[in-house]
């Protein structure tokens, strides 16, 4: 028997607040760097107070030149565990510049080089699904056979199925597949993090993700997915021939078949998202005008303990010391 640890997703839930305060004030605004700038900086001051010595393995803006958390930056106050950090401090960032639902502010951190590192690869092949379904898929499977064998685990039909669907021109093939196959599908134009997290949630409707997203996304998804019990299957899928060519020379065998343990290799993992937006997933941002209230999704992997956190702001009293400029 152990004494109960510090749960330090309890920490970082103040950090994917902060985070959401930040940028909830660009919702619609249609400035998406803006918006992520905001985030970034919250996040980075909030980050820097915890007793942590952090290392960004998973970090934001490479791909698209945004203002990010980099690769490699170090975090926390240098005291405490040593730990691998993945970091999306608005996870869809079109979503909140155009004010569309389900933008988030997410947070993963494990031990350190238990995180698997991406390297070069920016998009990933996925299938996520609930605990309960975890043993009956195969990423190379047919779509139709998969979703047969995820209805009979969840003790459904095939038509009363949910599937999560990035709607993009590289998912033609799939959505037939998937309506073929009787299934139902909900297509977002982004956010697949907030896709897998809706797989794996009980509260959720959706029952399975699929789908080509990004790699970096994936391995912060699969924070939540191993705390959860669920399972992520994935392959790197180069979208260029220049990242194709880049993950050869990096010795990345594209036939490989990642899963949750590959992708994070301990159970003692911690995960928080806080929504900005709003939507079908988490609530947004709700300012008073004296303050704000947020809502917040917080996991421990090695308790298998699960949160829903609303939290209540109040700016008066938060910005008499706060660094972060919320109001």
């Amino acid at each position: 028997m152990e004494a109960p640890e510090r749960n330090l997703a309890l920490d970082l839930v103040r950090v994917t607040e902060a985070a959401a305060l930040a940028s909830g004030r660009w919702l619609g605004r249609g400035n998406k760097d803006a918006g992520d700038k905001a985030a970034v900086d919250a996040m980075r001051l909030s980050f820097n107070a915890l007793d942590i010595k952090g290392h960004v393995v998973i970090g934001e803006g490479e791909k698209d030149e945004a203002p990010m958390l980099f690769n490699g930056e170090k975090l926390g106050t240098g005291q405490g565990p040593a730990v691998d950090v993945a970091v999306d401090p608005v996870e869809g960032t079109n979503l909140l510049a155009f004010g569309r639902p389900n933008a988030i502010s997410v947070v993963g951190v494990a031990p350190a080089g238990t995180m698997y590192d991406p390297g070069p690869s920016f998009y990933m092949q996925k299938l996520v699904v609930p605990a309960e379904a975890k043993d009956v898929v195969h990423l190379d499977a047919p779509v139709k056979e998969n979703l047969t064998r995820i209805a009979k685990a969840l003790d459904k039909d095939v038509d009363d199925l949910v599937v999560f669907v990035l709607d993009k021109p590289r998912h033609k093939q799939l959505i037939q597949e998937i309506r073929e196959a009787g299934a139902r599908i909900e297509l977002h134009t982004d956010g697949d993090v907030a896709g897998s997290l809706m797989a794996i949630d009980p509260r959720s409707k959706v029952d399975v993700m699929m789908g080509t997203g990004g790699t970096p996304e994936g391995v912060l998804s699969a924070c939540a997915i191993r705390a959860m019990g669920g399972e992520i299957l994935a392959r790197l899928d180069p979208r260029s021939k220049k990242e194709e060519h880049a993950l050869i020379d990096a010795g990345r065998d594209l036939r490989e078949i990642l899963t949750v343990k590959t992708l994070v290799r301990t159970d003692d993992v911690y995960f928080a998202a806080t929504g900005i937006s709003g939507g079908t997933f988490l609530a947004g941002v709700r300012y008073t005008g004296h303050g704000a209230t947020t809502h917040s999704l917080v996991m421990r992997g090695k308790t298998g303990s699960i949160r829903y956190v609303e939290a209540r702001h109040a700016f008066d009293k938060l910005m008499q010391f706060s660094s972060v400029k919320y109001d």
